[in-house]
């Protein structure tokens, strides 16, 4: 097997939205791509990326170094194969996020673009005799409409905005209600009567109160009960886009449904799906939403659901390539022919000095204690100085709520568990464990199951090579059977699977087989006994095509001089009618512009590798960013 050659990493420009002004500033430091997932699949996360330590110095990248040196490499996490020999080449992943661009690919195979933002025509109710619904204008004063506008960015300095009802008839102030709520979603109104006159007061809806019970609005029945609508988002992830969603609209954020979670550091374009909220208040959400942008509504009568996607079509960039034309071709031959080990990429298995299958461990292991060190204990490498903070309070006096105050904000997964630890005890882990959100915790143990199949993955790789052989398994249907010497003749690499360790799965029947048990063993776990007394940690197990090829393959090199323009046509450029990149046939750099699809629960980053031949962990990036810089 070839062996890797470098790619040179840089940090890329960062915009976000206002919700997030301190998280998304533009910053040169390099950032981090963490525990994520790319490619959009079920119960696993998109990429994304964690900023460097405040106490950086001018751009950050000594610290950021340093804090790196304690992170992983593909080494760590089984990432050890390629599938073809052909020489790798050097290039620029992700130096603008715009250089990676995701398409959803839906159930019925049509790729999701963001091409309409207006509102789907329905017709109206008619109005009680004798009252003509006027237009927005027609009860609000420009004024008005400024200064409501003006709350609902929080923008005001008052919390509330007062609008005095001189005709002073219920009608009025229905009218007057309904227009607010219309143009101006995520703000609450109410009629209060001061010193004889009526005003009718618009606010933020406030508590929990407000946001478990939204109230209900008039919905026709001959209208689907889902909001189907197109997100477009810029440099933030799914779950982000989303809460920031929620606000707005003041929904919980499991109102929304989707079908896989997309990265952070990308454009990406995918169908999301939203209870009883009309597409006309969703349409007034793009005046007022950075880097993101809703369209493309209309009604079903059902949600999405987690998986249902065919998968995703890429558009990737890599600048300032190294290779020459005919190496270019060759690796993306390979690549379209063949295809790439499948392994779970290194956004799998976090940044930190604490790798997330750490924890996992710990937890199939039922040793609360060390689940609690892992996540909670100081570590090397620099982190932002209030976690530092929480970090040392916790080591010193294992308070909980000493180490809690610690923190500005109490929603990362740290301050999540000192909550539940200060709620619940320090004897009753299990139940403050719990407070952290399911998908966060299942992380976790899904993090070692990847770490086990992609280790598994190189070593049958290692032993066989890319044929079937006997003792292999093969889907039939939704199980696995092992191929005999006769029908191992008749598959190829492309049909072996191997399993996640679950108590639902069989294991190949060659020694690769036995080296799962080997494995669990060593980590002090029954690979006979995947059951956990607490049901959501108990692995039913999987399998995973060892090698994928990816469909509808294309490429071309390109020619540029500026670094700072985007070599994509983004769909809101599109909608804008700005015009797509030209390219400088003279011009000083050489990029890679590849396209291609993949299946759900497959990383892009590990085709890319397989591509160029490069170590994609950020701690290899990193050391080779700051060779690069100095």
């Amino acid at each position: 097997m070839a062996e890797p050659e470098p790619v040179l990493i840089q940090a890329g420009e960062k915009r976000g939205c206002p919700e997030d002004e301190e998280e998304d500033a533009p910053s040169k430091k390099p950032r981090v791509e963490s525990n994520h997932e790319n490619g959009g699949s079920p119960n696993q996360n998109e990429e994304a990326e964690e900023p460097g330590s405040e106490e950086d110095g001018e751009d950050g990248r000594e610290t950021f170094a340093d804090m790196m040196k304690h992170g992983l490499t593909e080494l760590d996490v089984g990432i050890l194969k390629y599938v073809s020999d052909h020489q790798g080449f050097s290039g620029i992943l992700k130096e603008r996020y715009s250089d990676f661009v995701v398409h959803e690919i839906n159930k019925e195979g049509k790729m999701v673009h963001l091409d309409d933002l207006t509102v789907p025509v329905e017709e109206e109710p008619e109005a009680p005799p004798g009252l003509q619904l006027p237009l927005d204008t027609d009860v609000l004063t420009e004024e008005q409409k400024k200064e409501l506008e003006q709350l609902q960015l929080f923008r005001n300095k008052e919390s509330q905005v007062s609008i005095e009802v001189m005709d002073d008839t219920k009608e009025k102030r229905t009218l007057v209600h309904k227009a607010i709520k219309s143009l101006f979603p995520g703000l609450e109104t109410k009629t209060e009567e001061k010193d004889g006159r009526k005003f009718i007061v618009a606010c933020h809806a406030a508590g929990k109160k407000a946001l478990a019970a939204p109230r209900k609005h008039f919905w026709p029945k001959n209208r689907g009960s889902f909001c189907h609508f197109v997100l477009y988002k810029e440099n933030k992830d799914t779950m982000g886009a989303i809460n920031v969603l929620s606000k707005f609209l003041r929904l919980r954020p499991n109102m929304f449904s989707y079908m896989g979670t997309k990265d952070k550091r990308a454009i990406t374009v995918q169908e999301i799906a939203v209870l009883r909220i009309t597409a006309e208040r969703l349409a007034h959400l793009n005046k007022c939403l950075m880097n993101l942008k809703l369209g493309n509504f209309c009604y079903k009568n059902h949600p999405l659901k987690l998986g249902e996607l065919q998968g995703n079509r890429f558009s990737v960039v890599i600048r300032n390539i190294s290779g020459t034309n005919e190496q270019v071709s060759q690796a993306l031959t390979s690549l379209r022919e063949t295809g790439f080990v499948n392994y779970y990429g290194m956004q799998r298995f976090g940044t930190t000095a604490v790798p997330t299958q750490q924890v996992g461990r710990a937890i199939l292991k039922n040793d609360w204690k060390e689940v609690v060190d892992l996540i909670l204990k100081p570590r090397p490498g620099a982190e932002k100085e209030f976690m530092v903070r929480c970090r040392e309070e916790w080591a010193k006096t294992q308070d909980p709520e000493a180490a809690l105050r610690k923190l500005p904000n109490k929603r990362c997964v740290e301050g999540q568990l000192l909550r539940g630890l200060s709620m619940h005890g320090k004897k009753n882990i299990i139940t403050a464990f719990g407070l952290i959100p399911r998908n966060n915790r299942l992380m976790y143990i899904h993090s070692y199951q990847s770490v086990v199949w992609n280790t598994m993955a190189s070593r049958r790789i290692d032993a066989f090579g890319l044929k079937a052989v006997e003792g292999d398994l093969v889907l039939n249907g939704s199980a696995a059977r092992a191929l005999s010497a006769e029908e191992a003749q008749r598959h190829s690499i492309h049909d072996v699977v191997m399993p996640l360790p679950g108590f639902d799965v069989i294991y190949p029947s060659h020694h690769v087989g036995e080296g799962y048990r080997e494995l669990l063993s060593a980590d002090g776990l029954d690979i006979d006994n995947m059951r956990h007394k607490v049901k959501d940690y108990s692995l039913a197990g999987a399998y995973r095509r060892i090698v994928i090829k990816p469909s509808d393959v294309s490429w071309e090199v390109i020619r540029y001089d500026d670094p700072r323009i985007s070599l994509v046509h983004s769909d809101f450029e599109k909608l804008e009618n700005k015009p797509a990149p030209v390219f400088n046939k003279e011009g000083k750099y050489r990029a890679l512009r590849m396209e291609f699809s993949l299946p759900p629960s497959t990383y892009a980053t590990m085709a890319i590798r397989e591509v160029l031949k490069l170590d994609t962990s950020i701690k290899k990036q990193t050391e080779l960013n700051t060779t690069w810089f100095n």
